[in-house]
């Protein structure tokens, strides 16, 4: 596939910067809040400026410096955010701790929705096409929903410059550790009230390296031969199209994306171990069975009326999320047969998702400012596949708010706001005749089978309650800004938790949900302090939450009667602490050398069993020393994680690590237009270390070795007449 993809963008980053005539560098941060650009000199202070809890802005050049392919990991190196790892290439975000479900990713105005409840699950956004993400961290459900508990990622496209212009930009990528081979292709014009861009991007990555010769999974021990990876190659095929339409007091967007992906299962961390399964068959780029594929289709659109001081706006949304596991067909009961059609197809989801969202916002120059809200959000999931796990469903969410801002002086303002949320689940019933066989079989008693038989009851739950808030923003001086919040939050129960019940073959154990369950609720309270004066800039917060009904994963005691299945693993709700702190500390020790402190820590407490709660983030610390000239970028980063020993029942410790990574970037001048080159090597002494909340922990896999990172880009702009 490559082979077409490569030769075509090679033809765009060499040919099309030919035929610029004219570069406009980009010199000033922008911020677009729907639809409205304020300039500032720092995007980051000014989102602070306005939010009682923390934001950061990562821009576009930001987001360059980091770039791995992969947008969490790039986010990695904002305070307060961790990166869930599912092998070299994808990604799940937590932040403060919560991931999962408790996250909200939010692209244009809606919120992404694939299958988040899995931690061997991705996101399905083209890296290449994210150019600004502001992250809120603490609950922001008054403006996101009830799935924002945790915080919220945004995703928003650099507004129009308001020049008529031809503009676009080509970009290589390529890592050593697994051999990527990965570029992207942006057209756009902007012609009057007209902005239109394309982009096409696609990547190939082969079987990545670790440090190490053999893991054990569940007592066995598995080779890793030529210290690769076994069937953990994958393709991934990108298409974005994004327009924009400004007229007076009108303003619209709309955007169409296409996400697919292909990638394979170490064939030795997936159902039941098999040393042979992970012999060599010479071919470290193909994909076989286990593996994952995934499409996700989504369709926004975004209108805006600003008449006087009002603005009225509407969001809407279509997405469609298919996701397949397919491996090689293995009967738990002796009675199943391979189904006639497709009878490797283990599993298969497809989830139907439409949004709207109305917007009421007033825009005044005096003290008071106020917004109104109103989201709906309808779910549909159908099943498909050999075996089972989650039952159909049908989802229905809609959220009330109200929020206001006082401003008495231009050093002070307070902020709050309050929401209701009403949700509706329908859970479809399974009943399950292969195991009702196998269960007479095997000698079970009729009360047994007749309460096992049903894999899925029928359930209808509705659910309702209020979040609300109220922050302060002070600032005292130009150099000092102080900010609180308290709030209180809940979060509706997911399908997963409420109606699972099968074999996760990725997490290799029972899991069962609880339809009896009632929704999380929690009080916040955040503080922090920001400093920024001639050359030194620091920022210091510390955060408590307090969940009464926080649902997670408990292992019961009980041994599951699925074969293969093991102990039973059940949502379950329970009284928790989380806490922590972040820090950000950079300095200007000569006009072109900078140093940064980074370091974040969260503790989080089960009182209920009185031990910690699973995926508990270790604490970690990067120290970067970098200088920076006009066309010359370089830096060295020491990256140090500590031990994490504070772990839930039946989960395993983690050691501590030190890191060294370096990196650089160059631009160069190229006839009206410039070539852009970053390097990295991350993991420069190829240390064996492990991410205490990578998917293959479990499994005793480490991270990926020692990785050399190209990434090439050429942007062009010519005027249009």
């Amino acid at each position: 596939m490559y082979n077409r993809i490569i030769p075509v963008i090679v033809m765009f980053v060499s040919v099309l910067p030919a035929y610029a005539r004219q570069q406009h560098p980009d010199s000033i941060k922008t911020i677009e809040l729907e639809g409205i650009t304020v300039t500032s000199e720092s995007s980051k202070r000014s989102g602070n400026r306005l939010s009682p809890l923390p934001v950061e802005v990562a821009g576009k050049e930001f987001l360059t410096e980091h770039f791995t392919g992969n947008l969490i990991q790039a986010l990695e190196y904002l305070p307060g955010i961790q990166s869930m790892d599912i092998g070299s290439g994808f990604s799940k975000p937590m932040i403060r701790g919560m991931g999962f479900n408790r996250i909200s990713v939010a692209e244009n105005g809606i919120k992404h929705e694939g299958q988040q409840w899995g931690s061997d699950h991705g996101l399905e956004i083209d890296a290449f096409n994210v150019e600004r993400v502001t992250v809120h961290k603490g609950p922001a459900s008054l403006s996101y929903g009830s799935d924002a508990m945790g915080g919220v990622i945004e995703m928003r496209q650099t507004p129009a410059s308001g020049a008529n212009r031809i503009f676009g930009e080509g970009a290589l990528m390529s890592k050593s550790v697994n051999g990527t081979i990965s570029g992207s292709v942006m057209l756009g014009v902007e012609k009057d009230a007209w902005h239109i861009r394309l982009r096409y991007s696609g990547k190939q990555f082969g079987d990545y390296r670790i440090p190490t010769d053999t893991i054990i999974y569940l007592t066995q021990q598995i080779p890793v031969y030529g210290r690769k990876l076994k069937n953990t190659a994958g393709i991934e095929q990108n298409v974005n199209l994004y327009s924009e339409y400004r007229k007076r007091r009108y303003y619209s967007n709309y955007a169409v994306s296409n996400v697919w992906q292909e990638t394979g299962f170490f064939p030795g961390a997936h159902g039941i171990p098999d040393v042979s399964a992970a012999r060599d068959d010479g071919n470290s780029r193909n994909i076989d069975l286990p593996y994952s594929s995934v499409n996700h289709l989504k369709v926004t659109s975004h209108q805006q009326y600003t008449y006087d001081h009002l603005s009225a706006s509407w969001d809407a949304g279509f997405q469609n999320n298919r996701r397949e596991e397919w491996s090689k067909f293995h009967t738990h009961y002796g009675t199943q047969s391979p189904p006639e059609k497709n009878p490797d197809k283990e599993l298969a989801f497809s989830l139907n998702t439409f949004s709207s969202s109305v917007k009421l916002r007033s825009i005044s120059s005096g003290d008071f400012e106020y917004s109104t809200a109103w989201d709906l959000q309808y779910q549909q999931n159908r099943i498909g596949g050999y075996s089972f796990l989650l039952p159909e469903y049908d989802r229905f969410t809609t959220g009330l708010s109200v929020l206001g801002s006082w401003r008495p002086s231009v050093h002070f303002s307070l902020s709050g706001g309050l929401r209701y949320d009403y949700g509706a689940i329908d859970i479809s019933a399974y009943k399950d005749p292969h195991l009702e066989i196998y269960l007479r079989e095997m000698g079970y008693g009729q009360a047994s089978i007749e309460q096992y038989q049903w894999r899925a009851y029928s359930a209808d739950r509705h659910f309702g309650d209020f979040s609300a808030s109220l922050g302060m923003v002070w600032h005292p001086a130009d150099a000092h800004l102080f900010k609180a919040n308290i709030g209180h939050s809940f979060r509706l129960p997911g399908a997963k938790e409420l109606a699972a019940n099968g074999v996760h073959h990725g997490s290799f154990r029972h899991e069962q949900g609880d339809p009896s369950l009632a929704s999380e609720r929690g009080r916040q309270f955040d503080v922090s302090y920001l400093y920024d004066h001639e050359g030194i800039a620091l920022s210091a917060g510390t955060f408590l939450c307090l969940y009464d009904n926080y649902i997670y994963l408990k292992p019961t005691g009980e041994w599951s009667i699925l074969p293969h299945a093991g102990q039973i693993y059940r949502y379950t709700g329970t009284e928790a602490v989380f806490a922590g702190a972040e820090l950000s500390f950079e300095v200007k020790i000569f006009p072109f050398l900078n140093y940064s402190l980074l370091g974040e820590y969260v503790h989080t407490h089960n009182r209920d069993e009185h031990t910690p709660l699973s995926f508990s983030p270790p604490a970690s610390l990067r120290n970067i020393l970098a200088l920076r000239f006009k066309t010359i970028q370089a830096y060295a980063e020491l990256h140090s994680i500590a031990r994490q020993d504070r772990v839930a029942k039946n989960e395993s410790t983690t050691g501590g690590a030190h890191l060294i990574h370096l990196g650089g970037s160059i631009h160069v001048p190229l006839r009206n237009t410039a070539l852009n080159i970053s390097l990295s090597l991350r993991n420069l002494f190829d240390a064996k270390y492990y991410n205490h909340l990578s998917f293959y922990r479990k499994v005793e896999i480490p991270e990926p070795g020692r990785n050399f990172q190209i990434l090439i880009k050429i942007p062009f702009k010519s005027k249009l007449k």
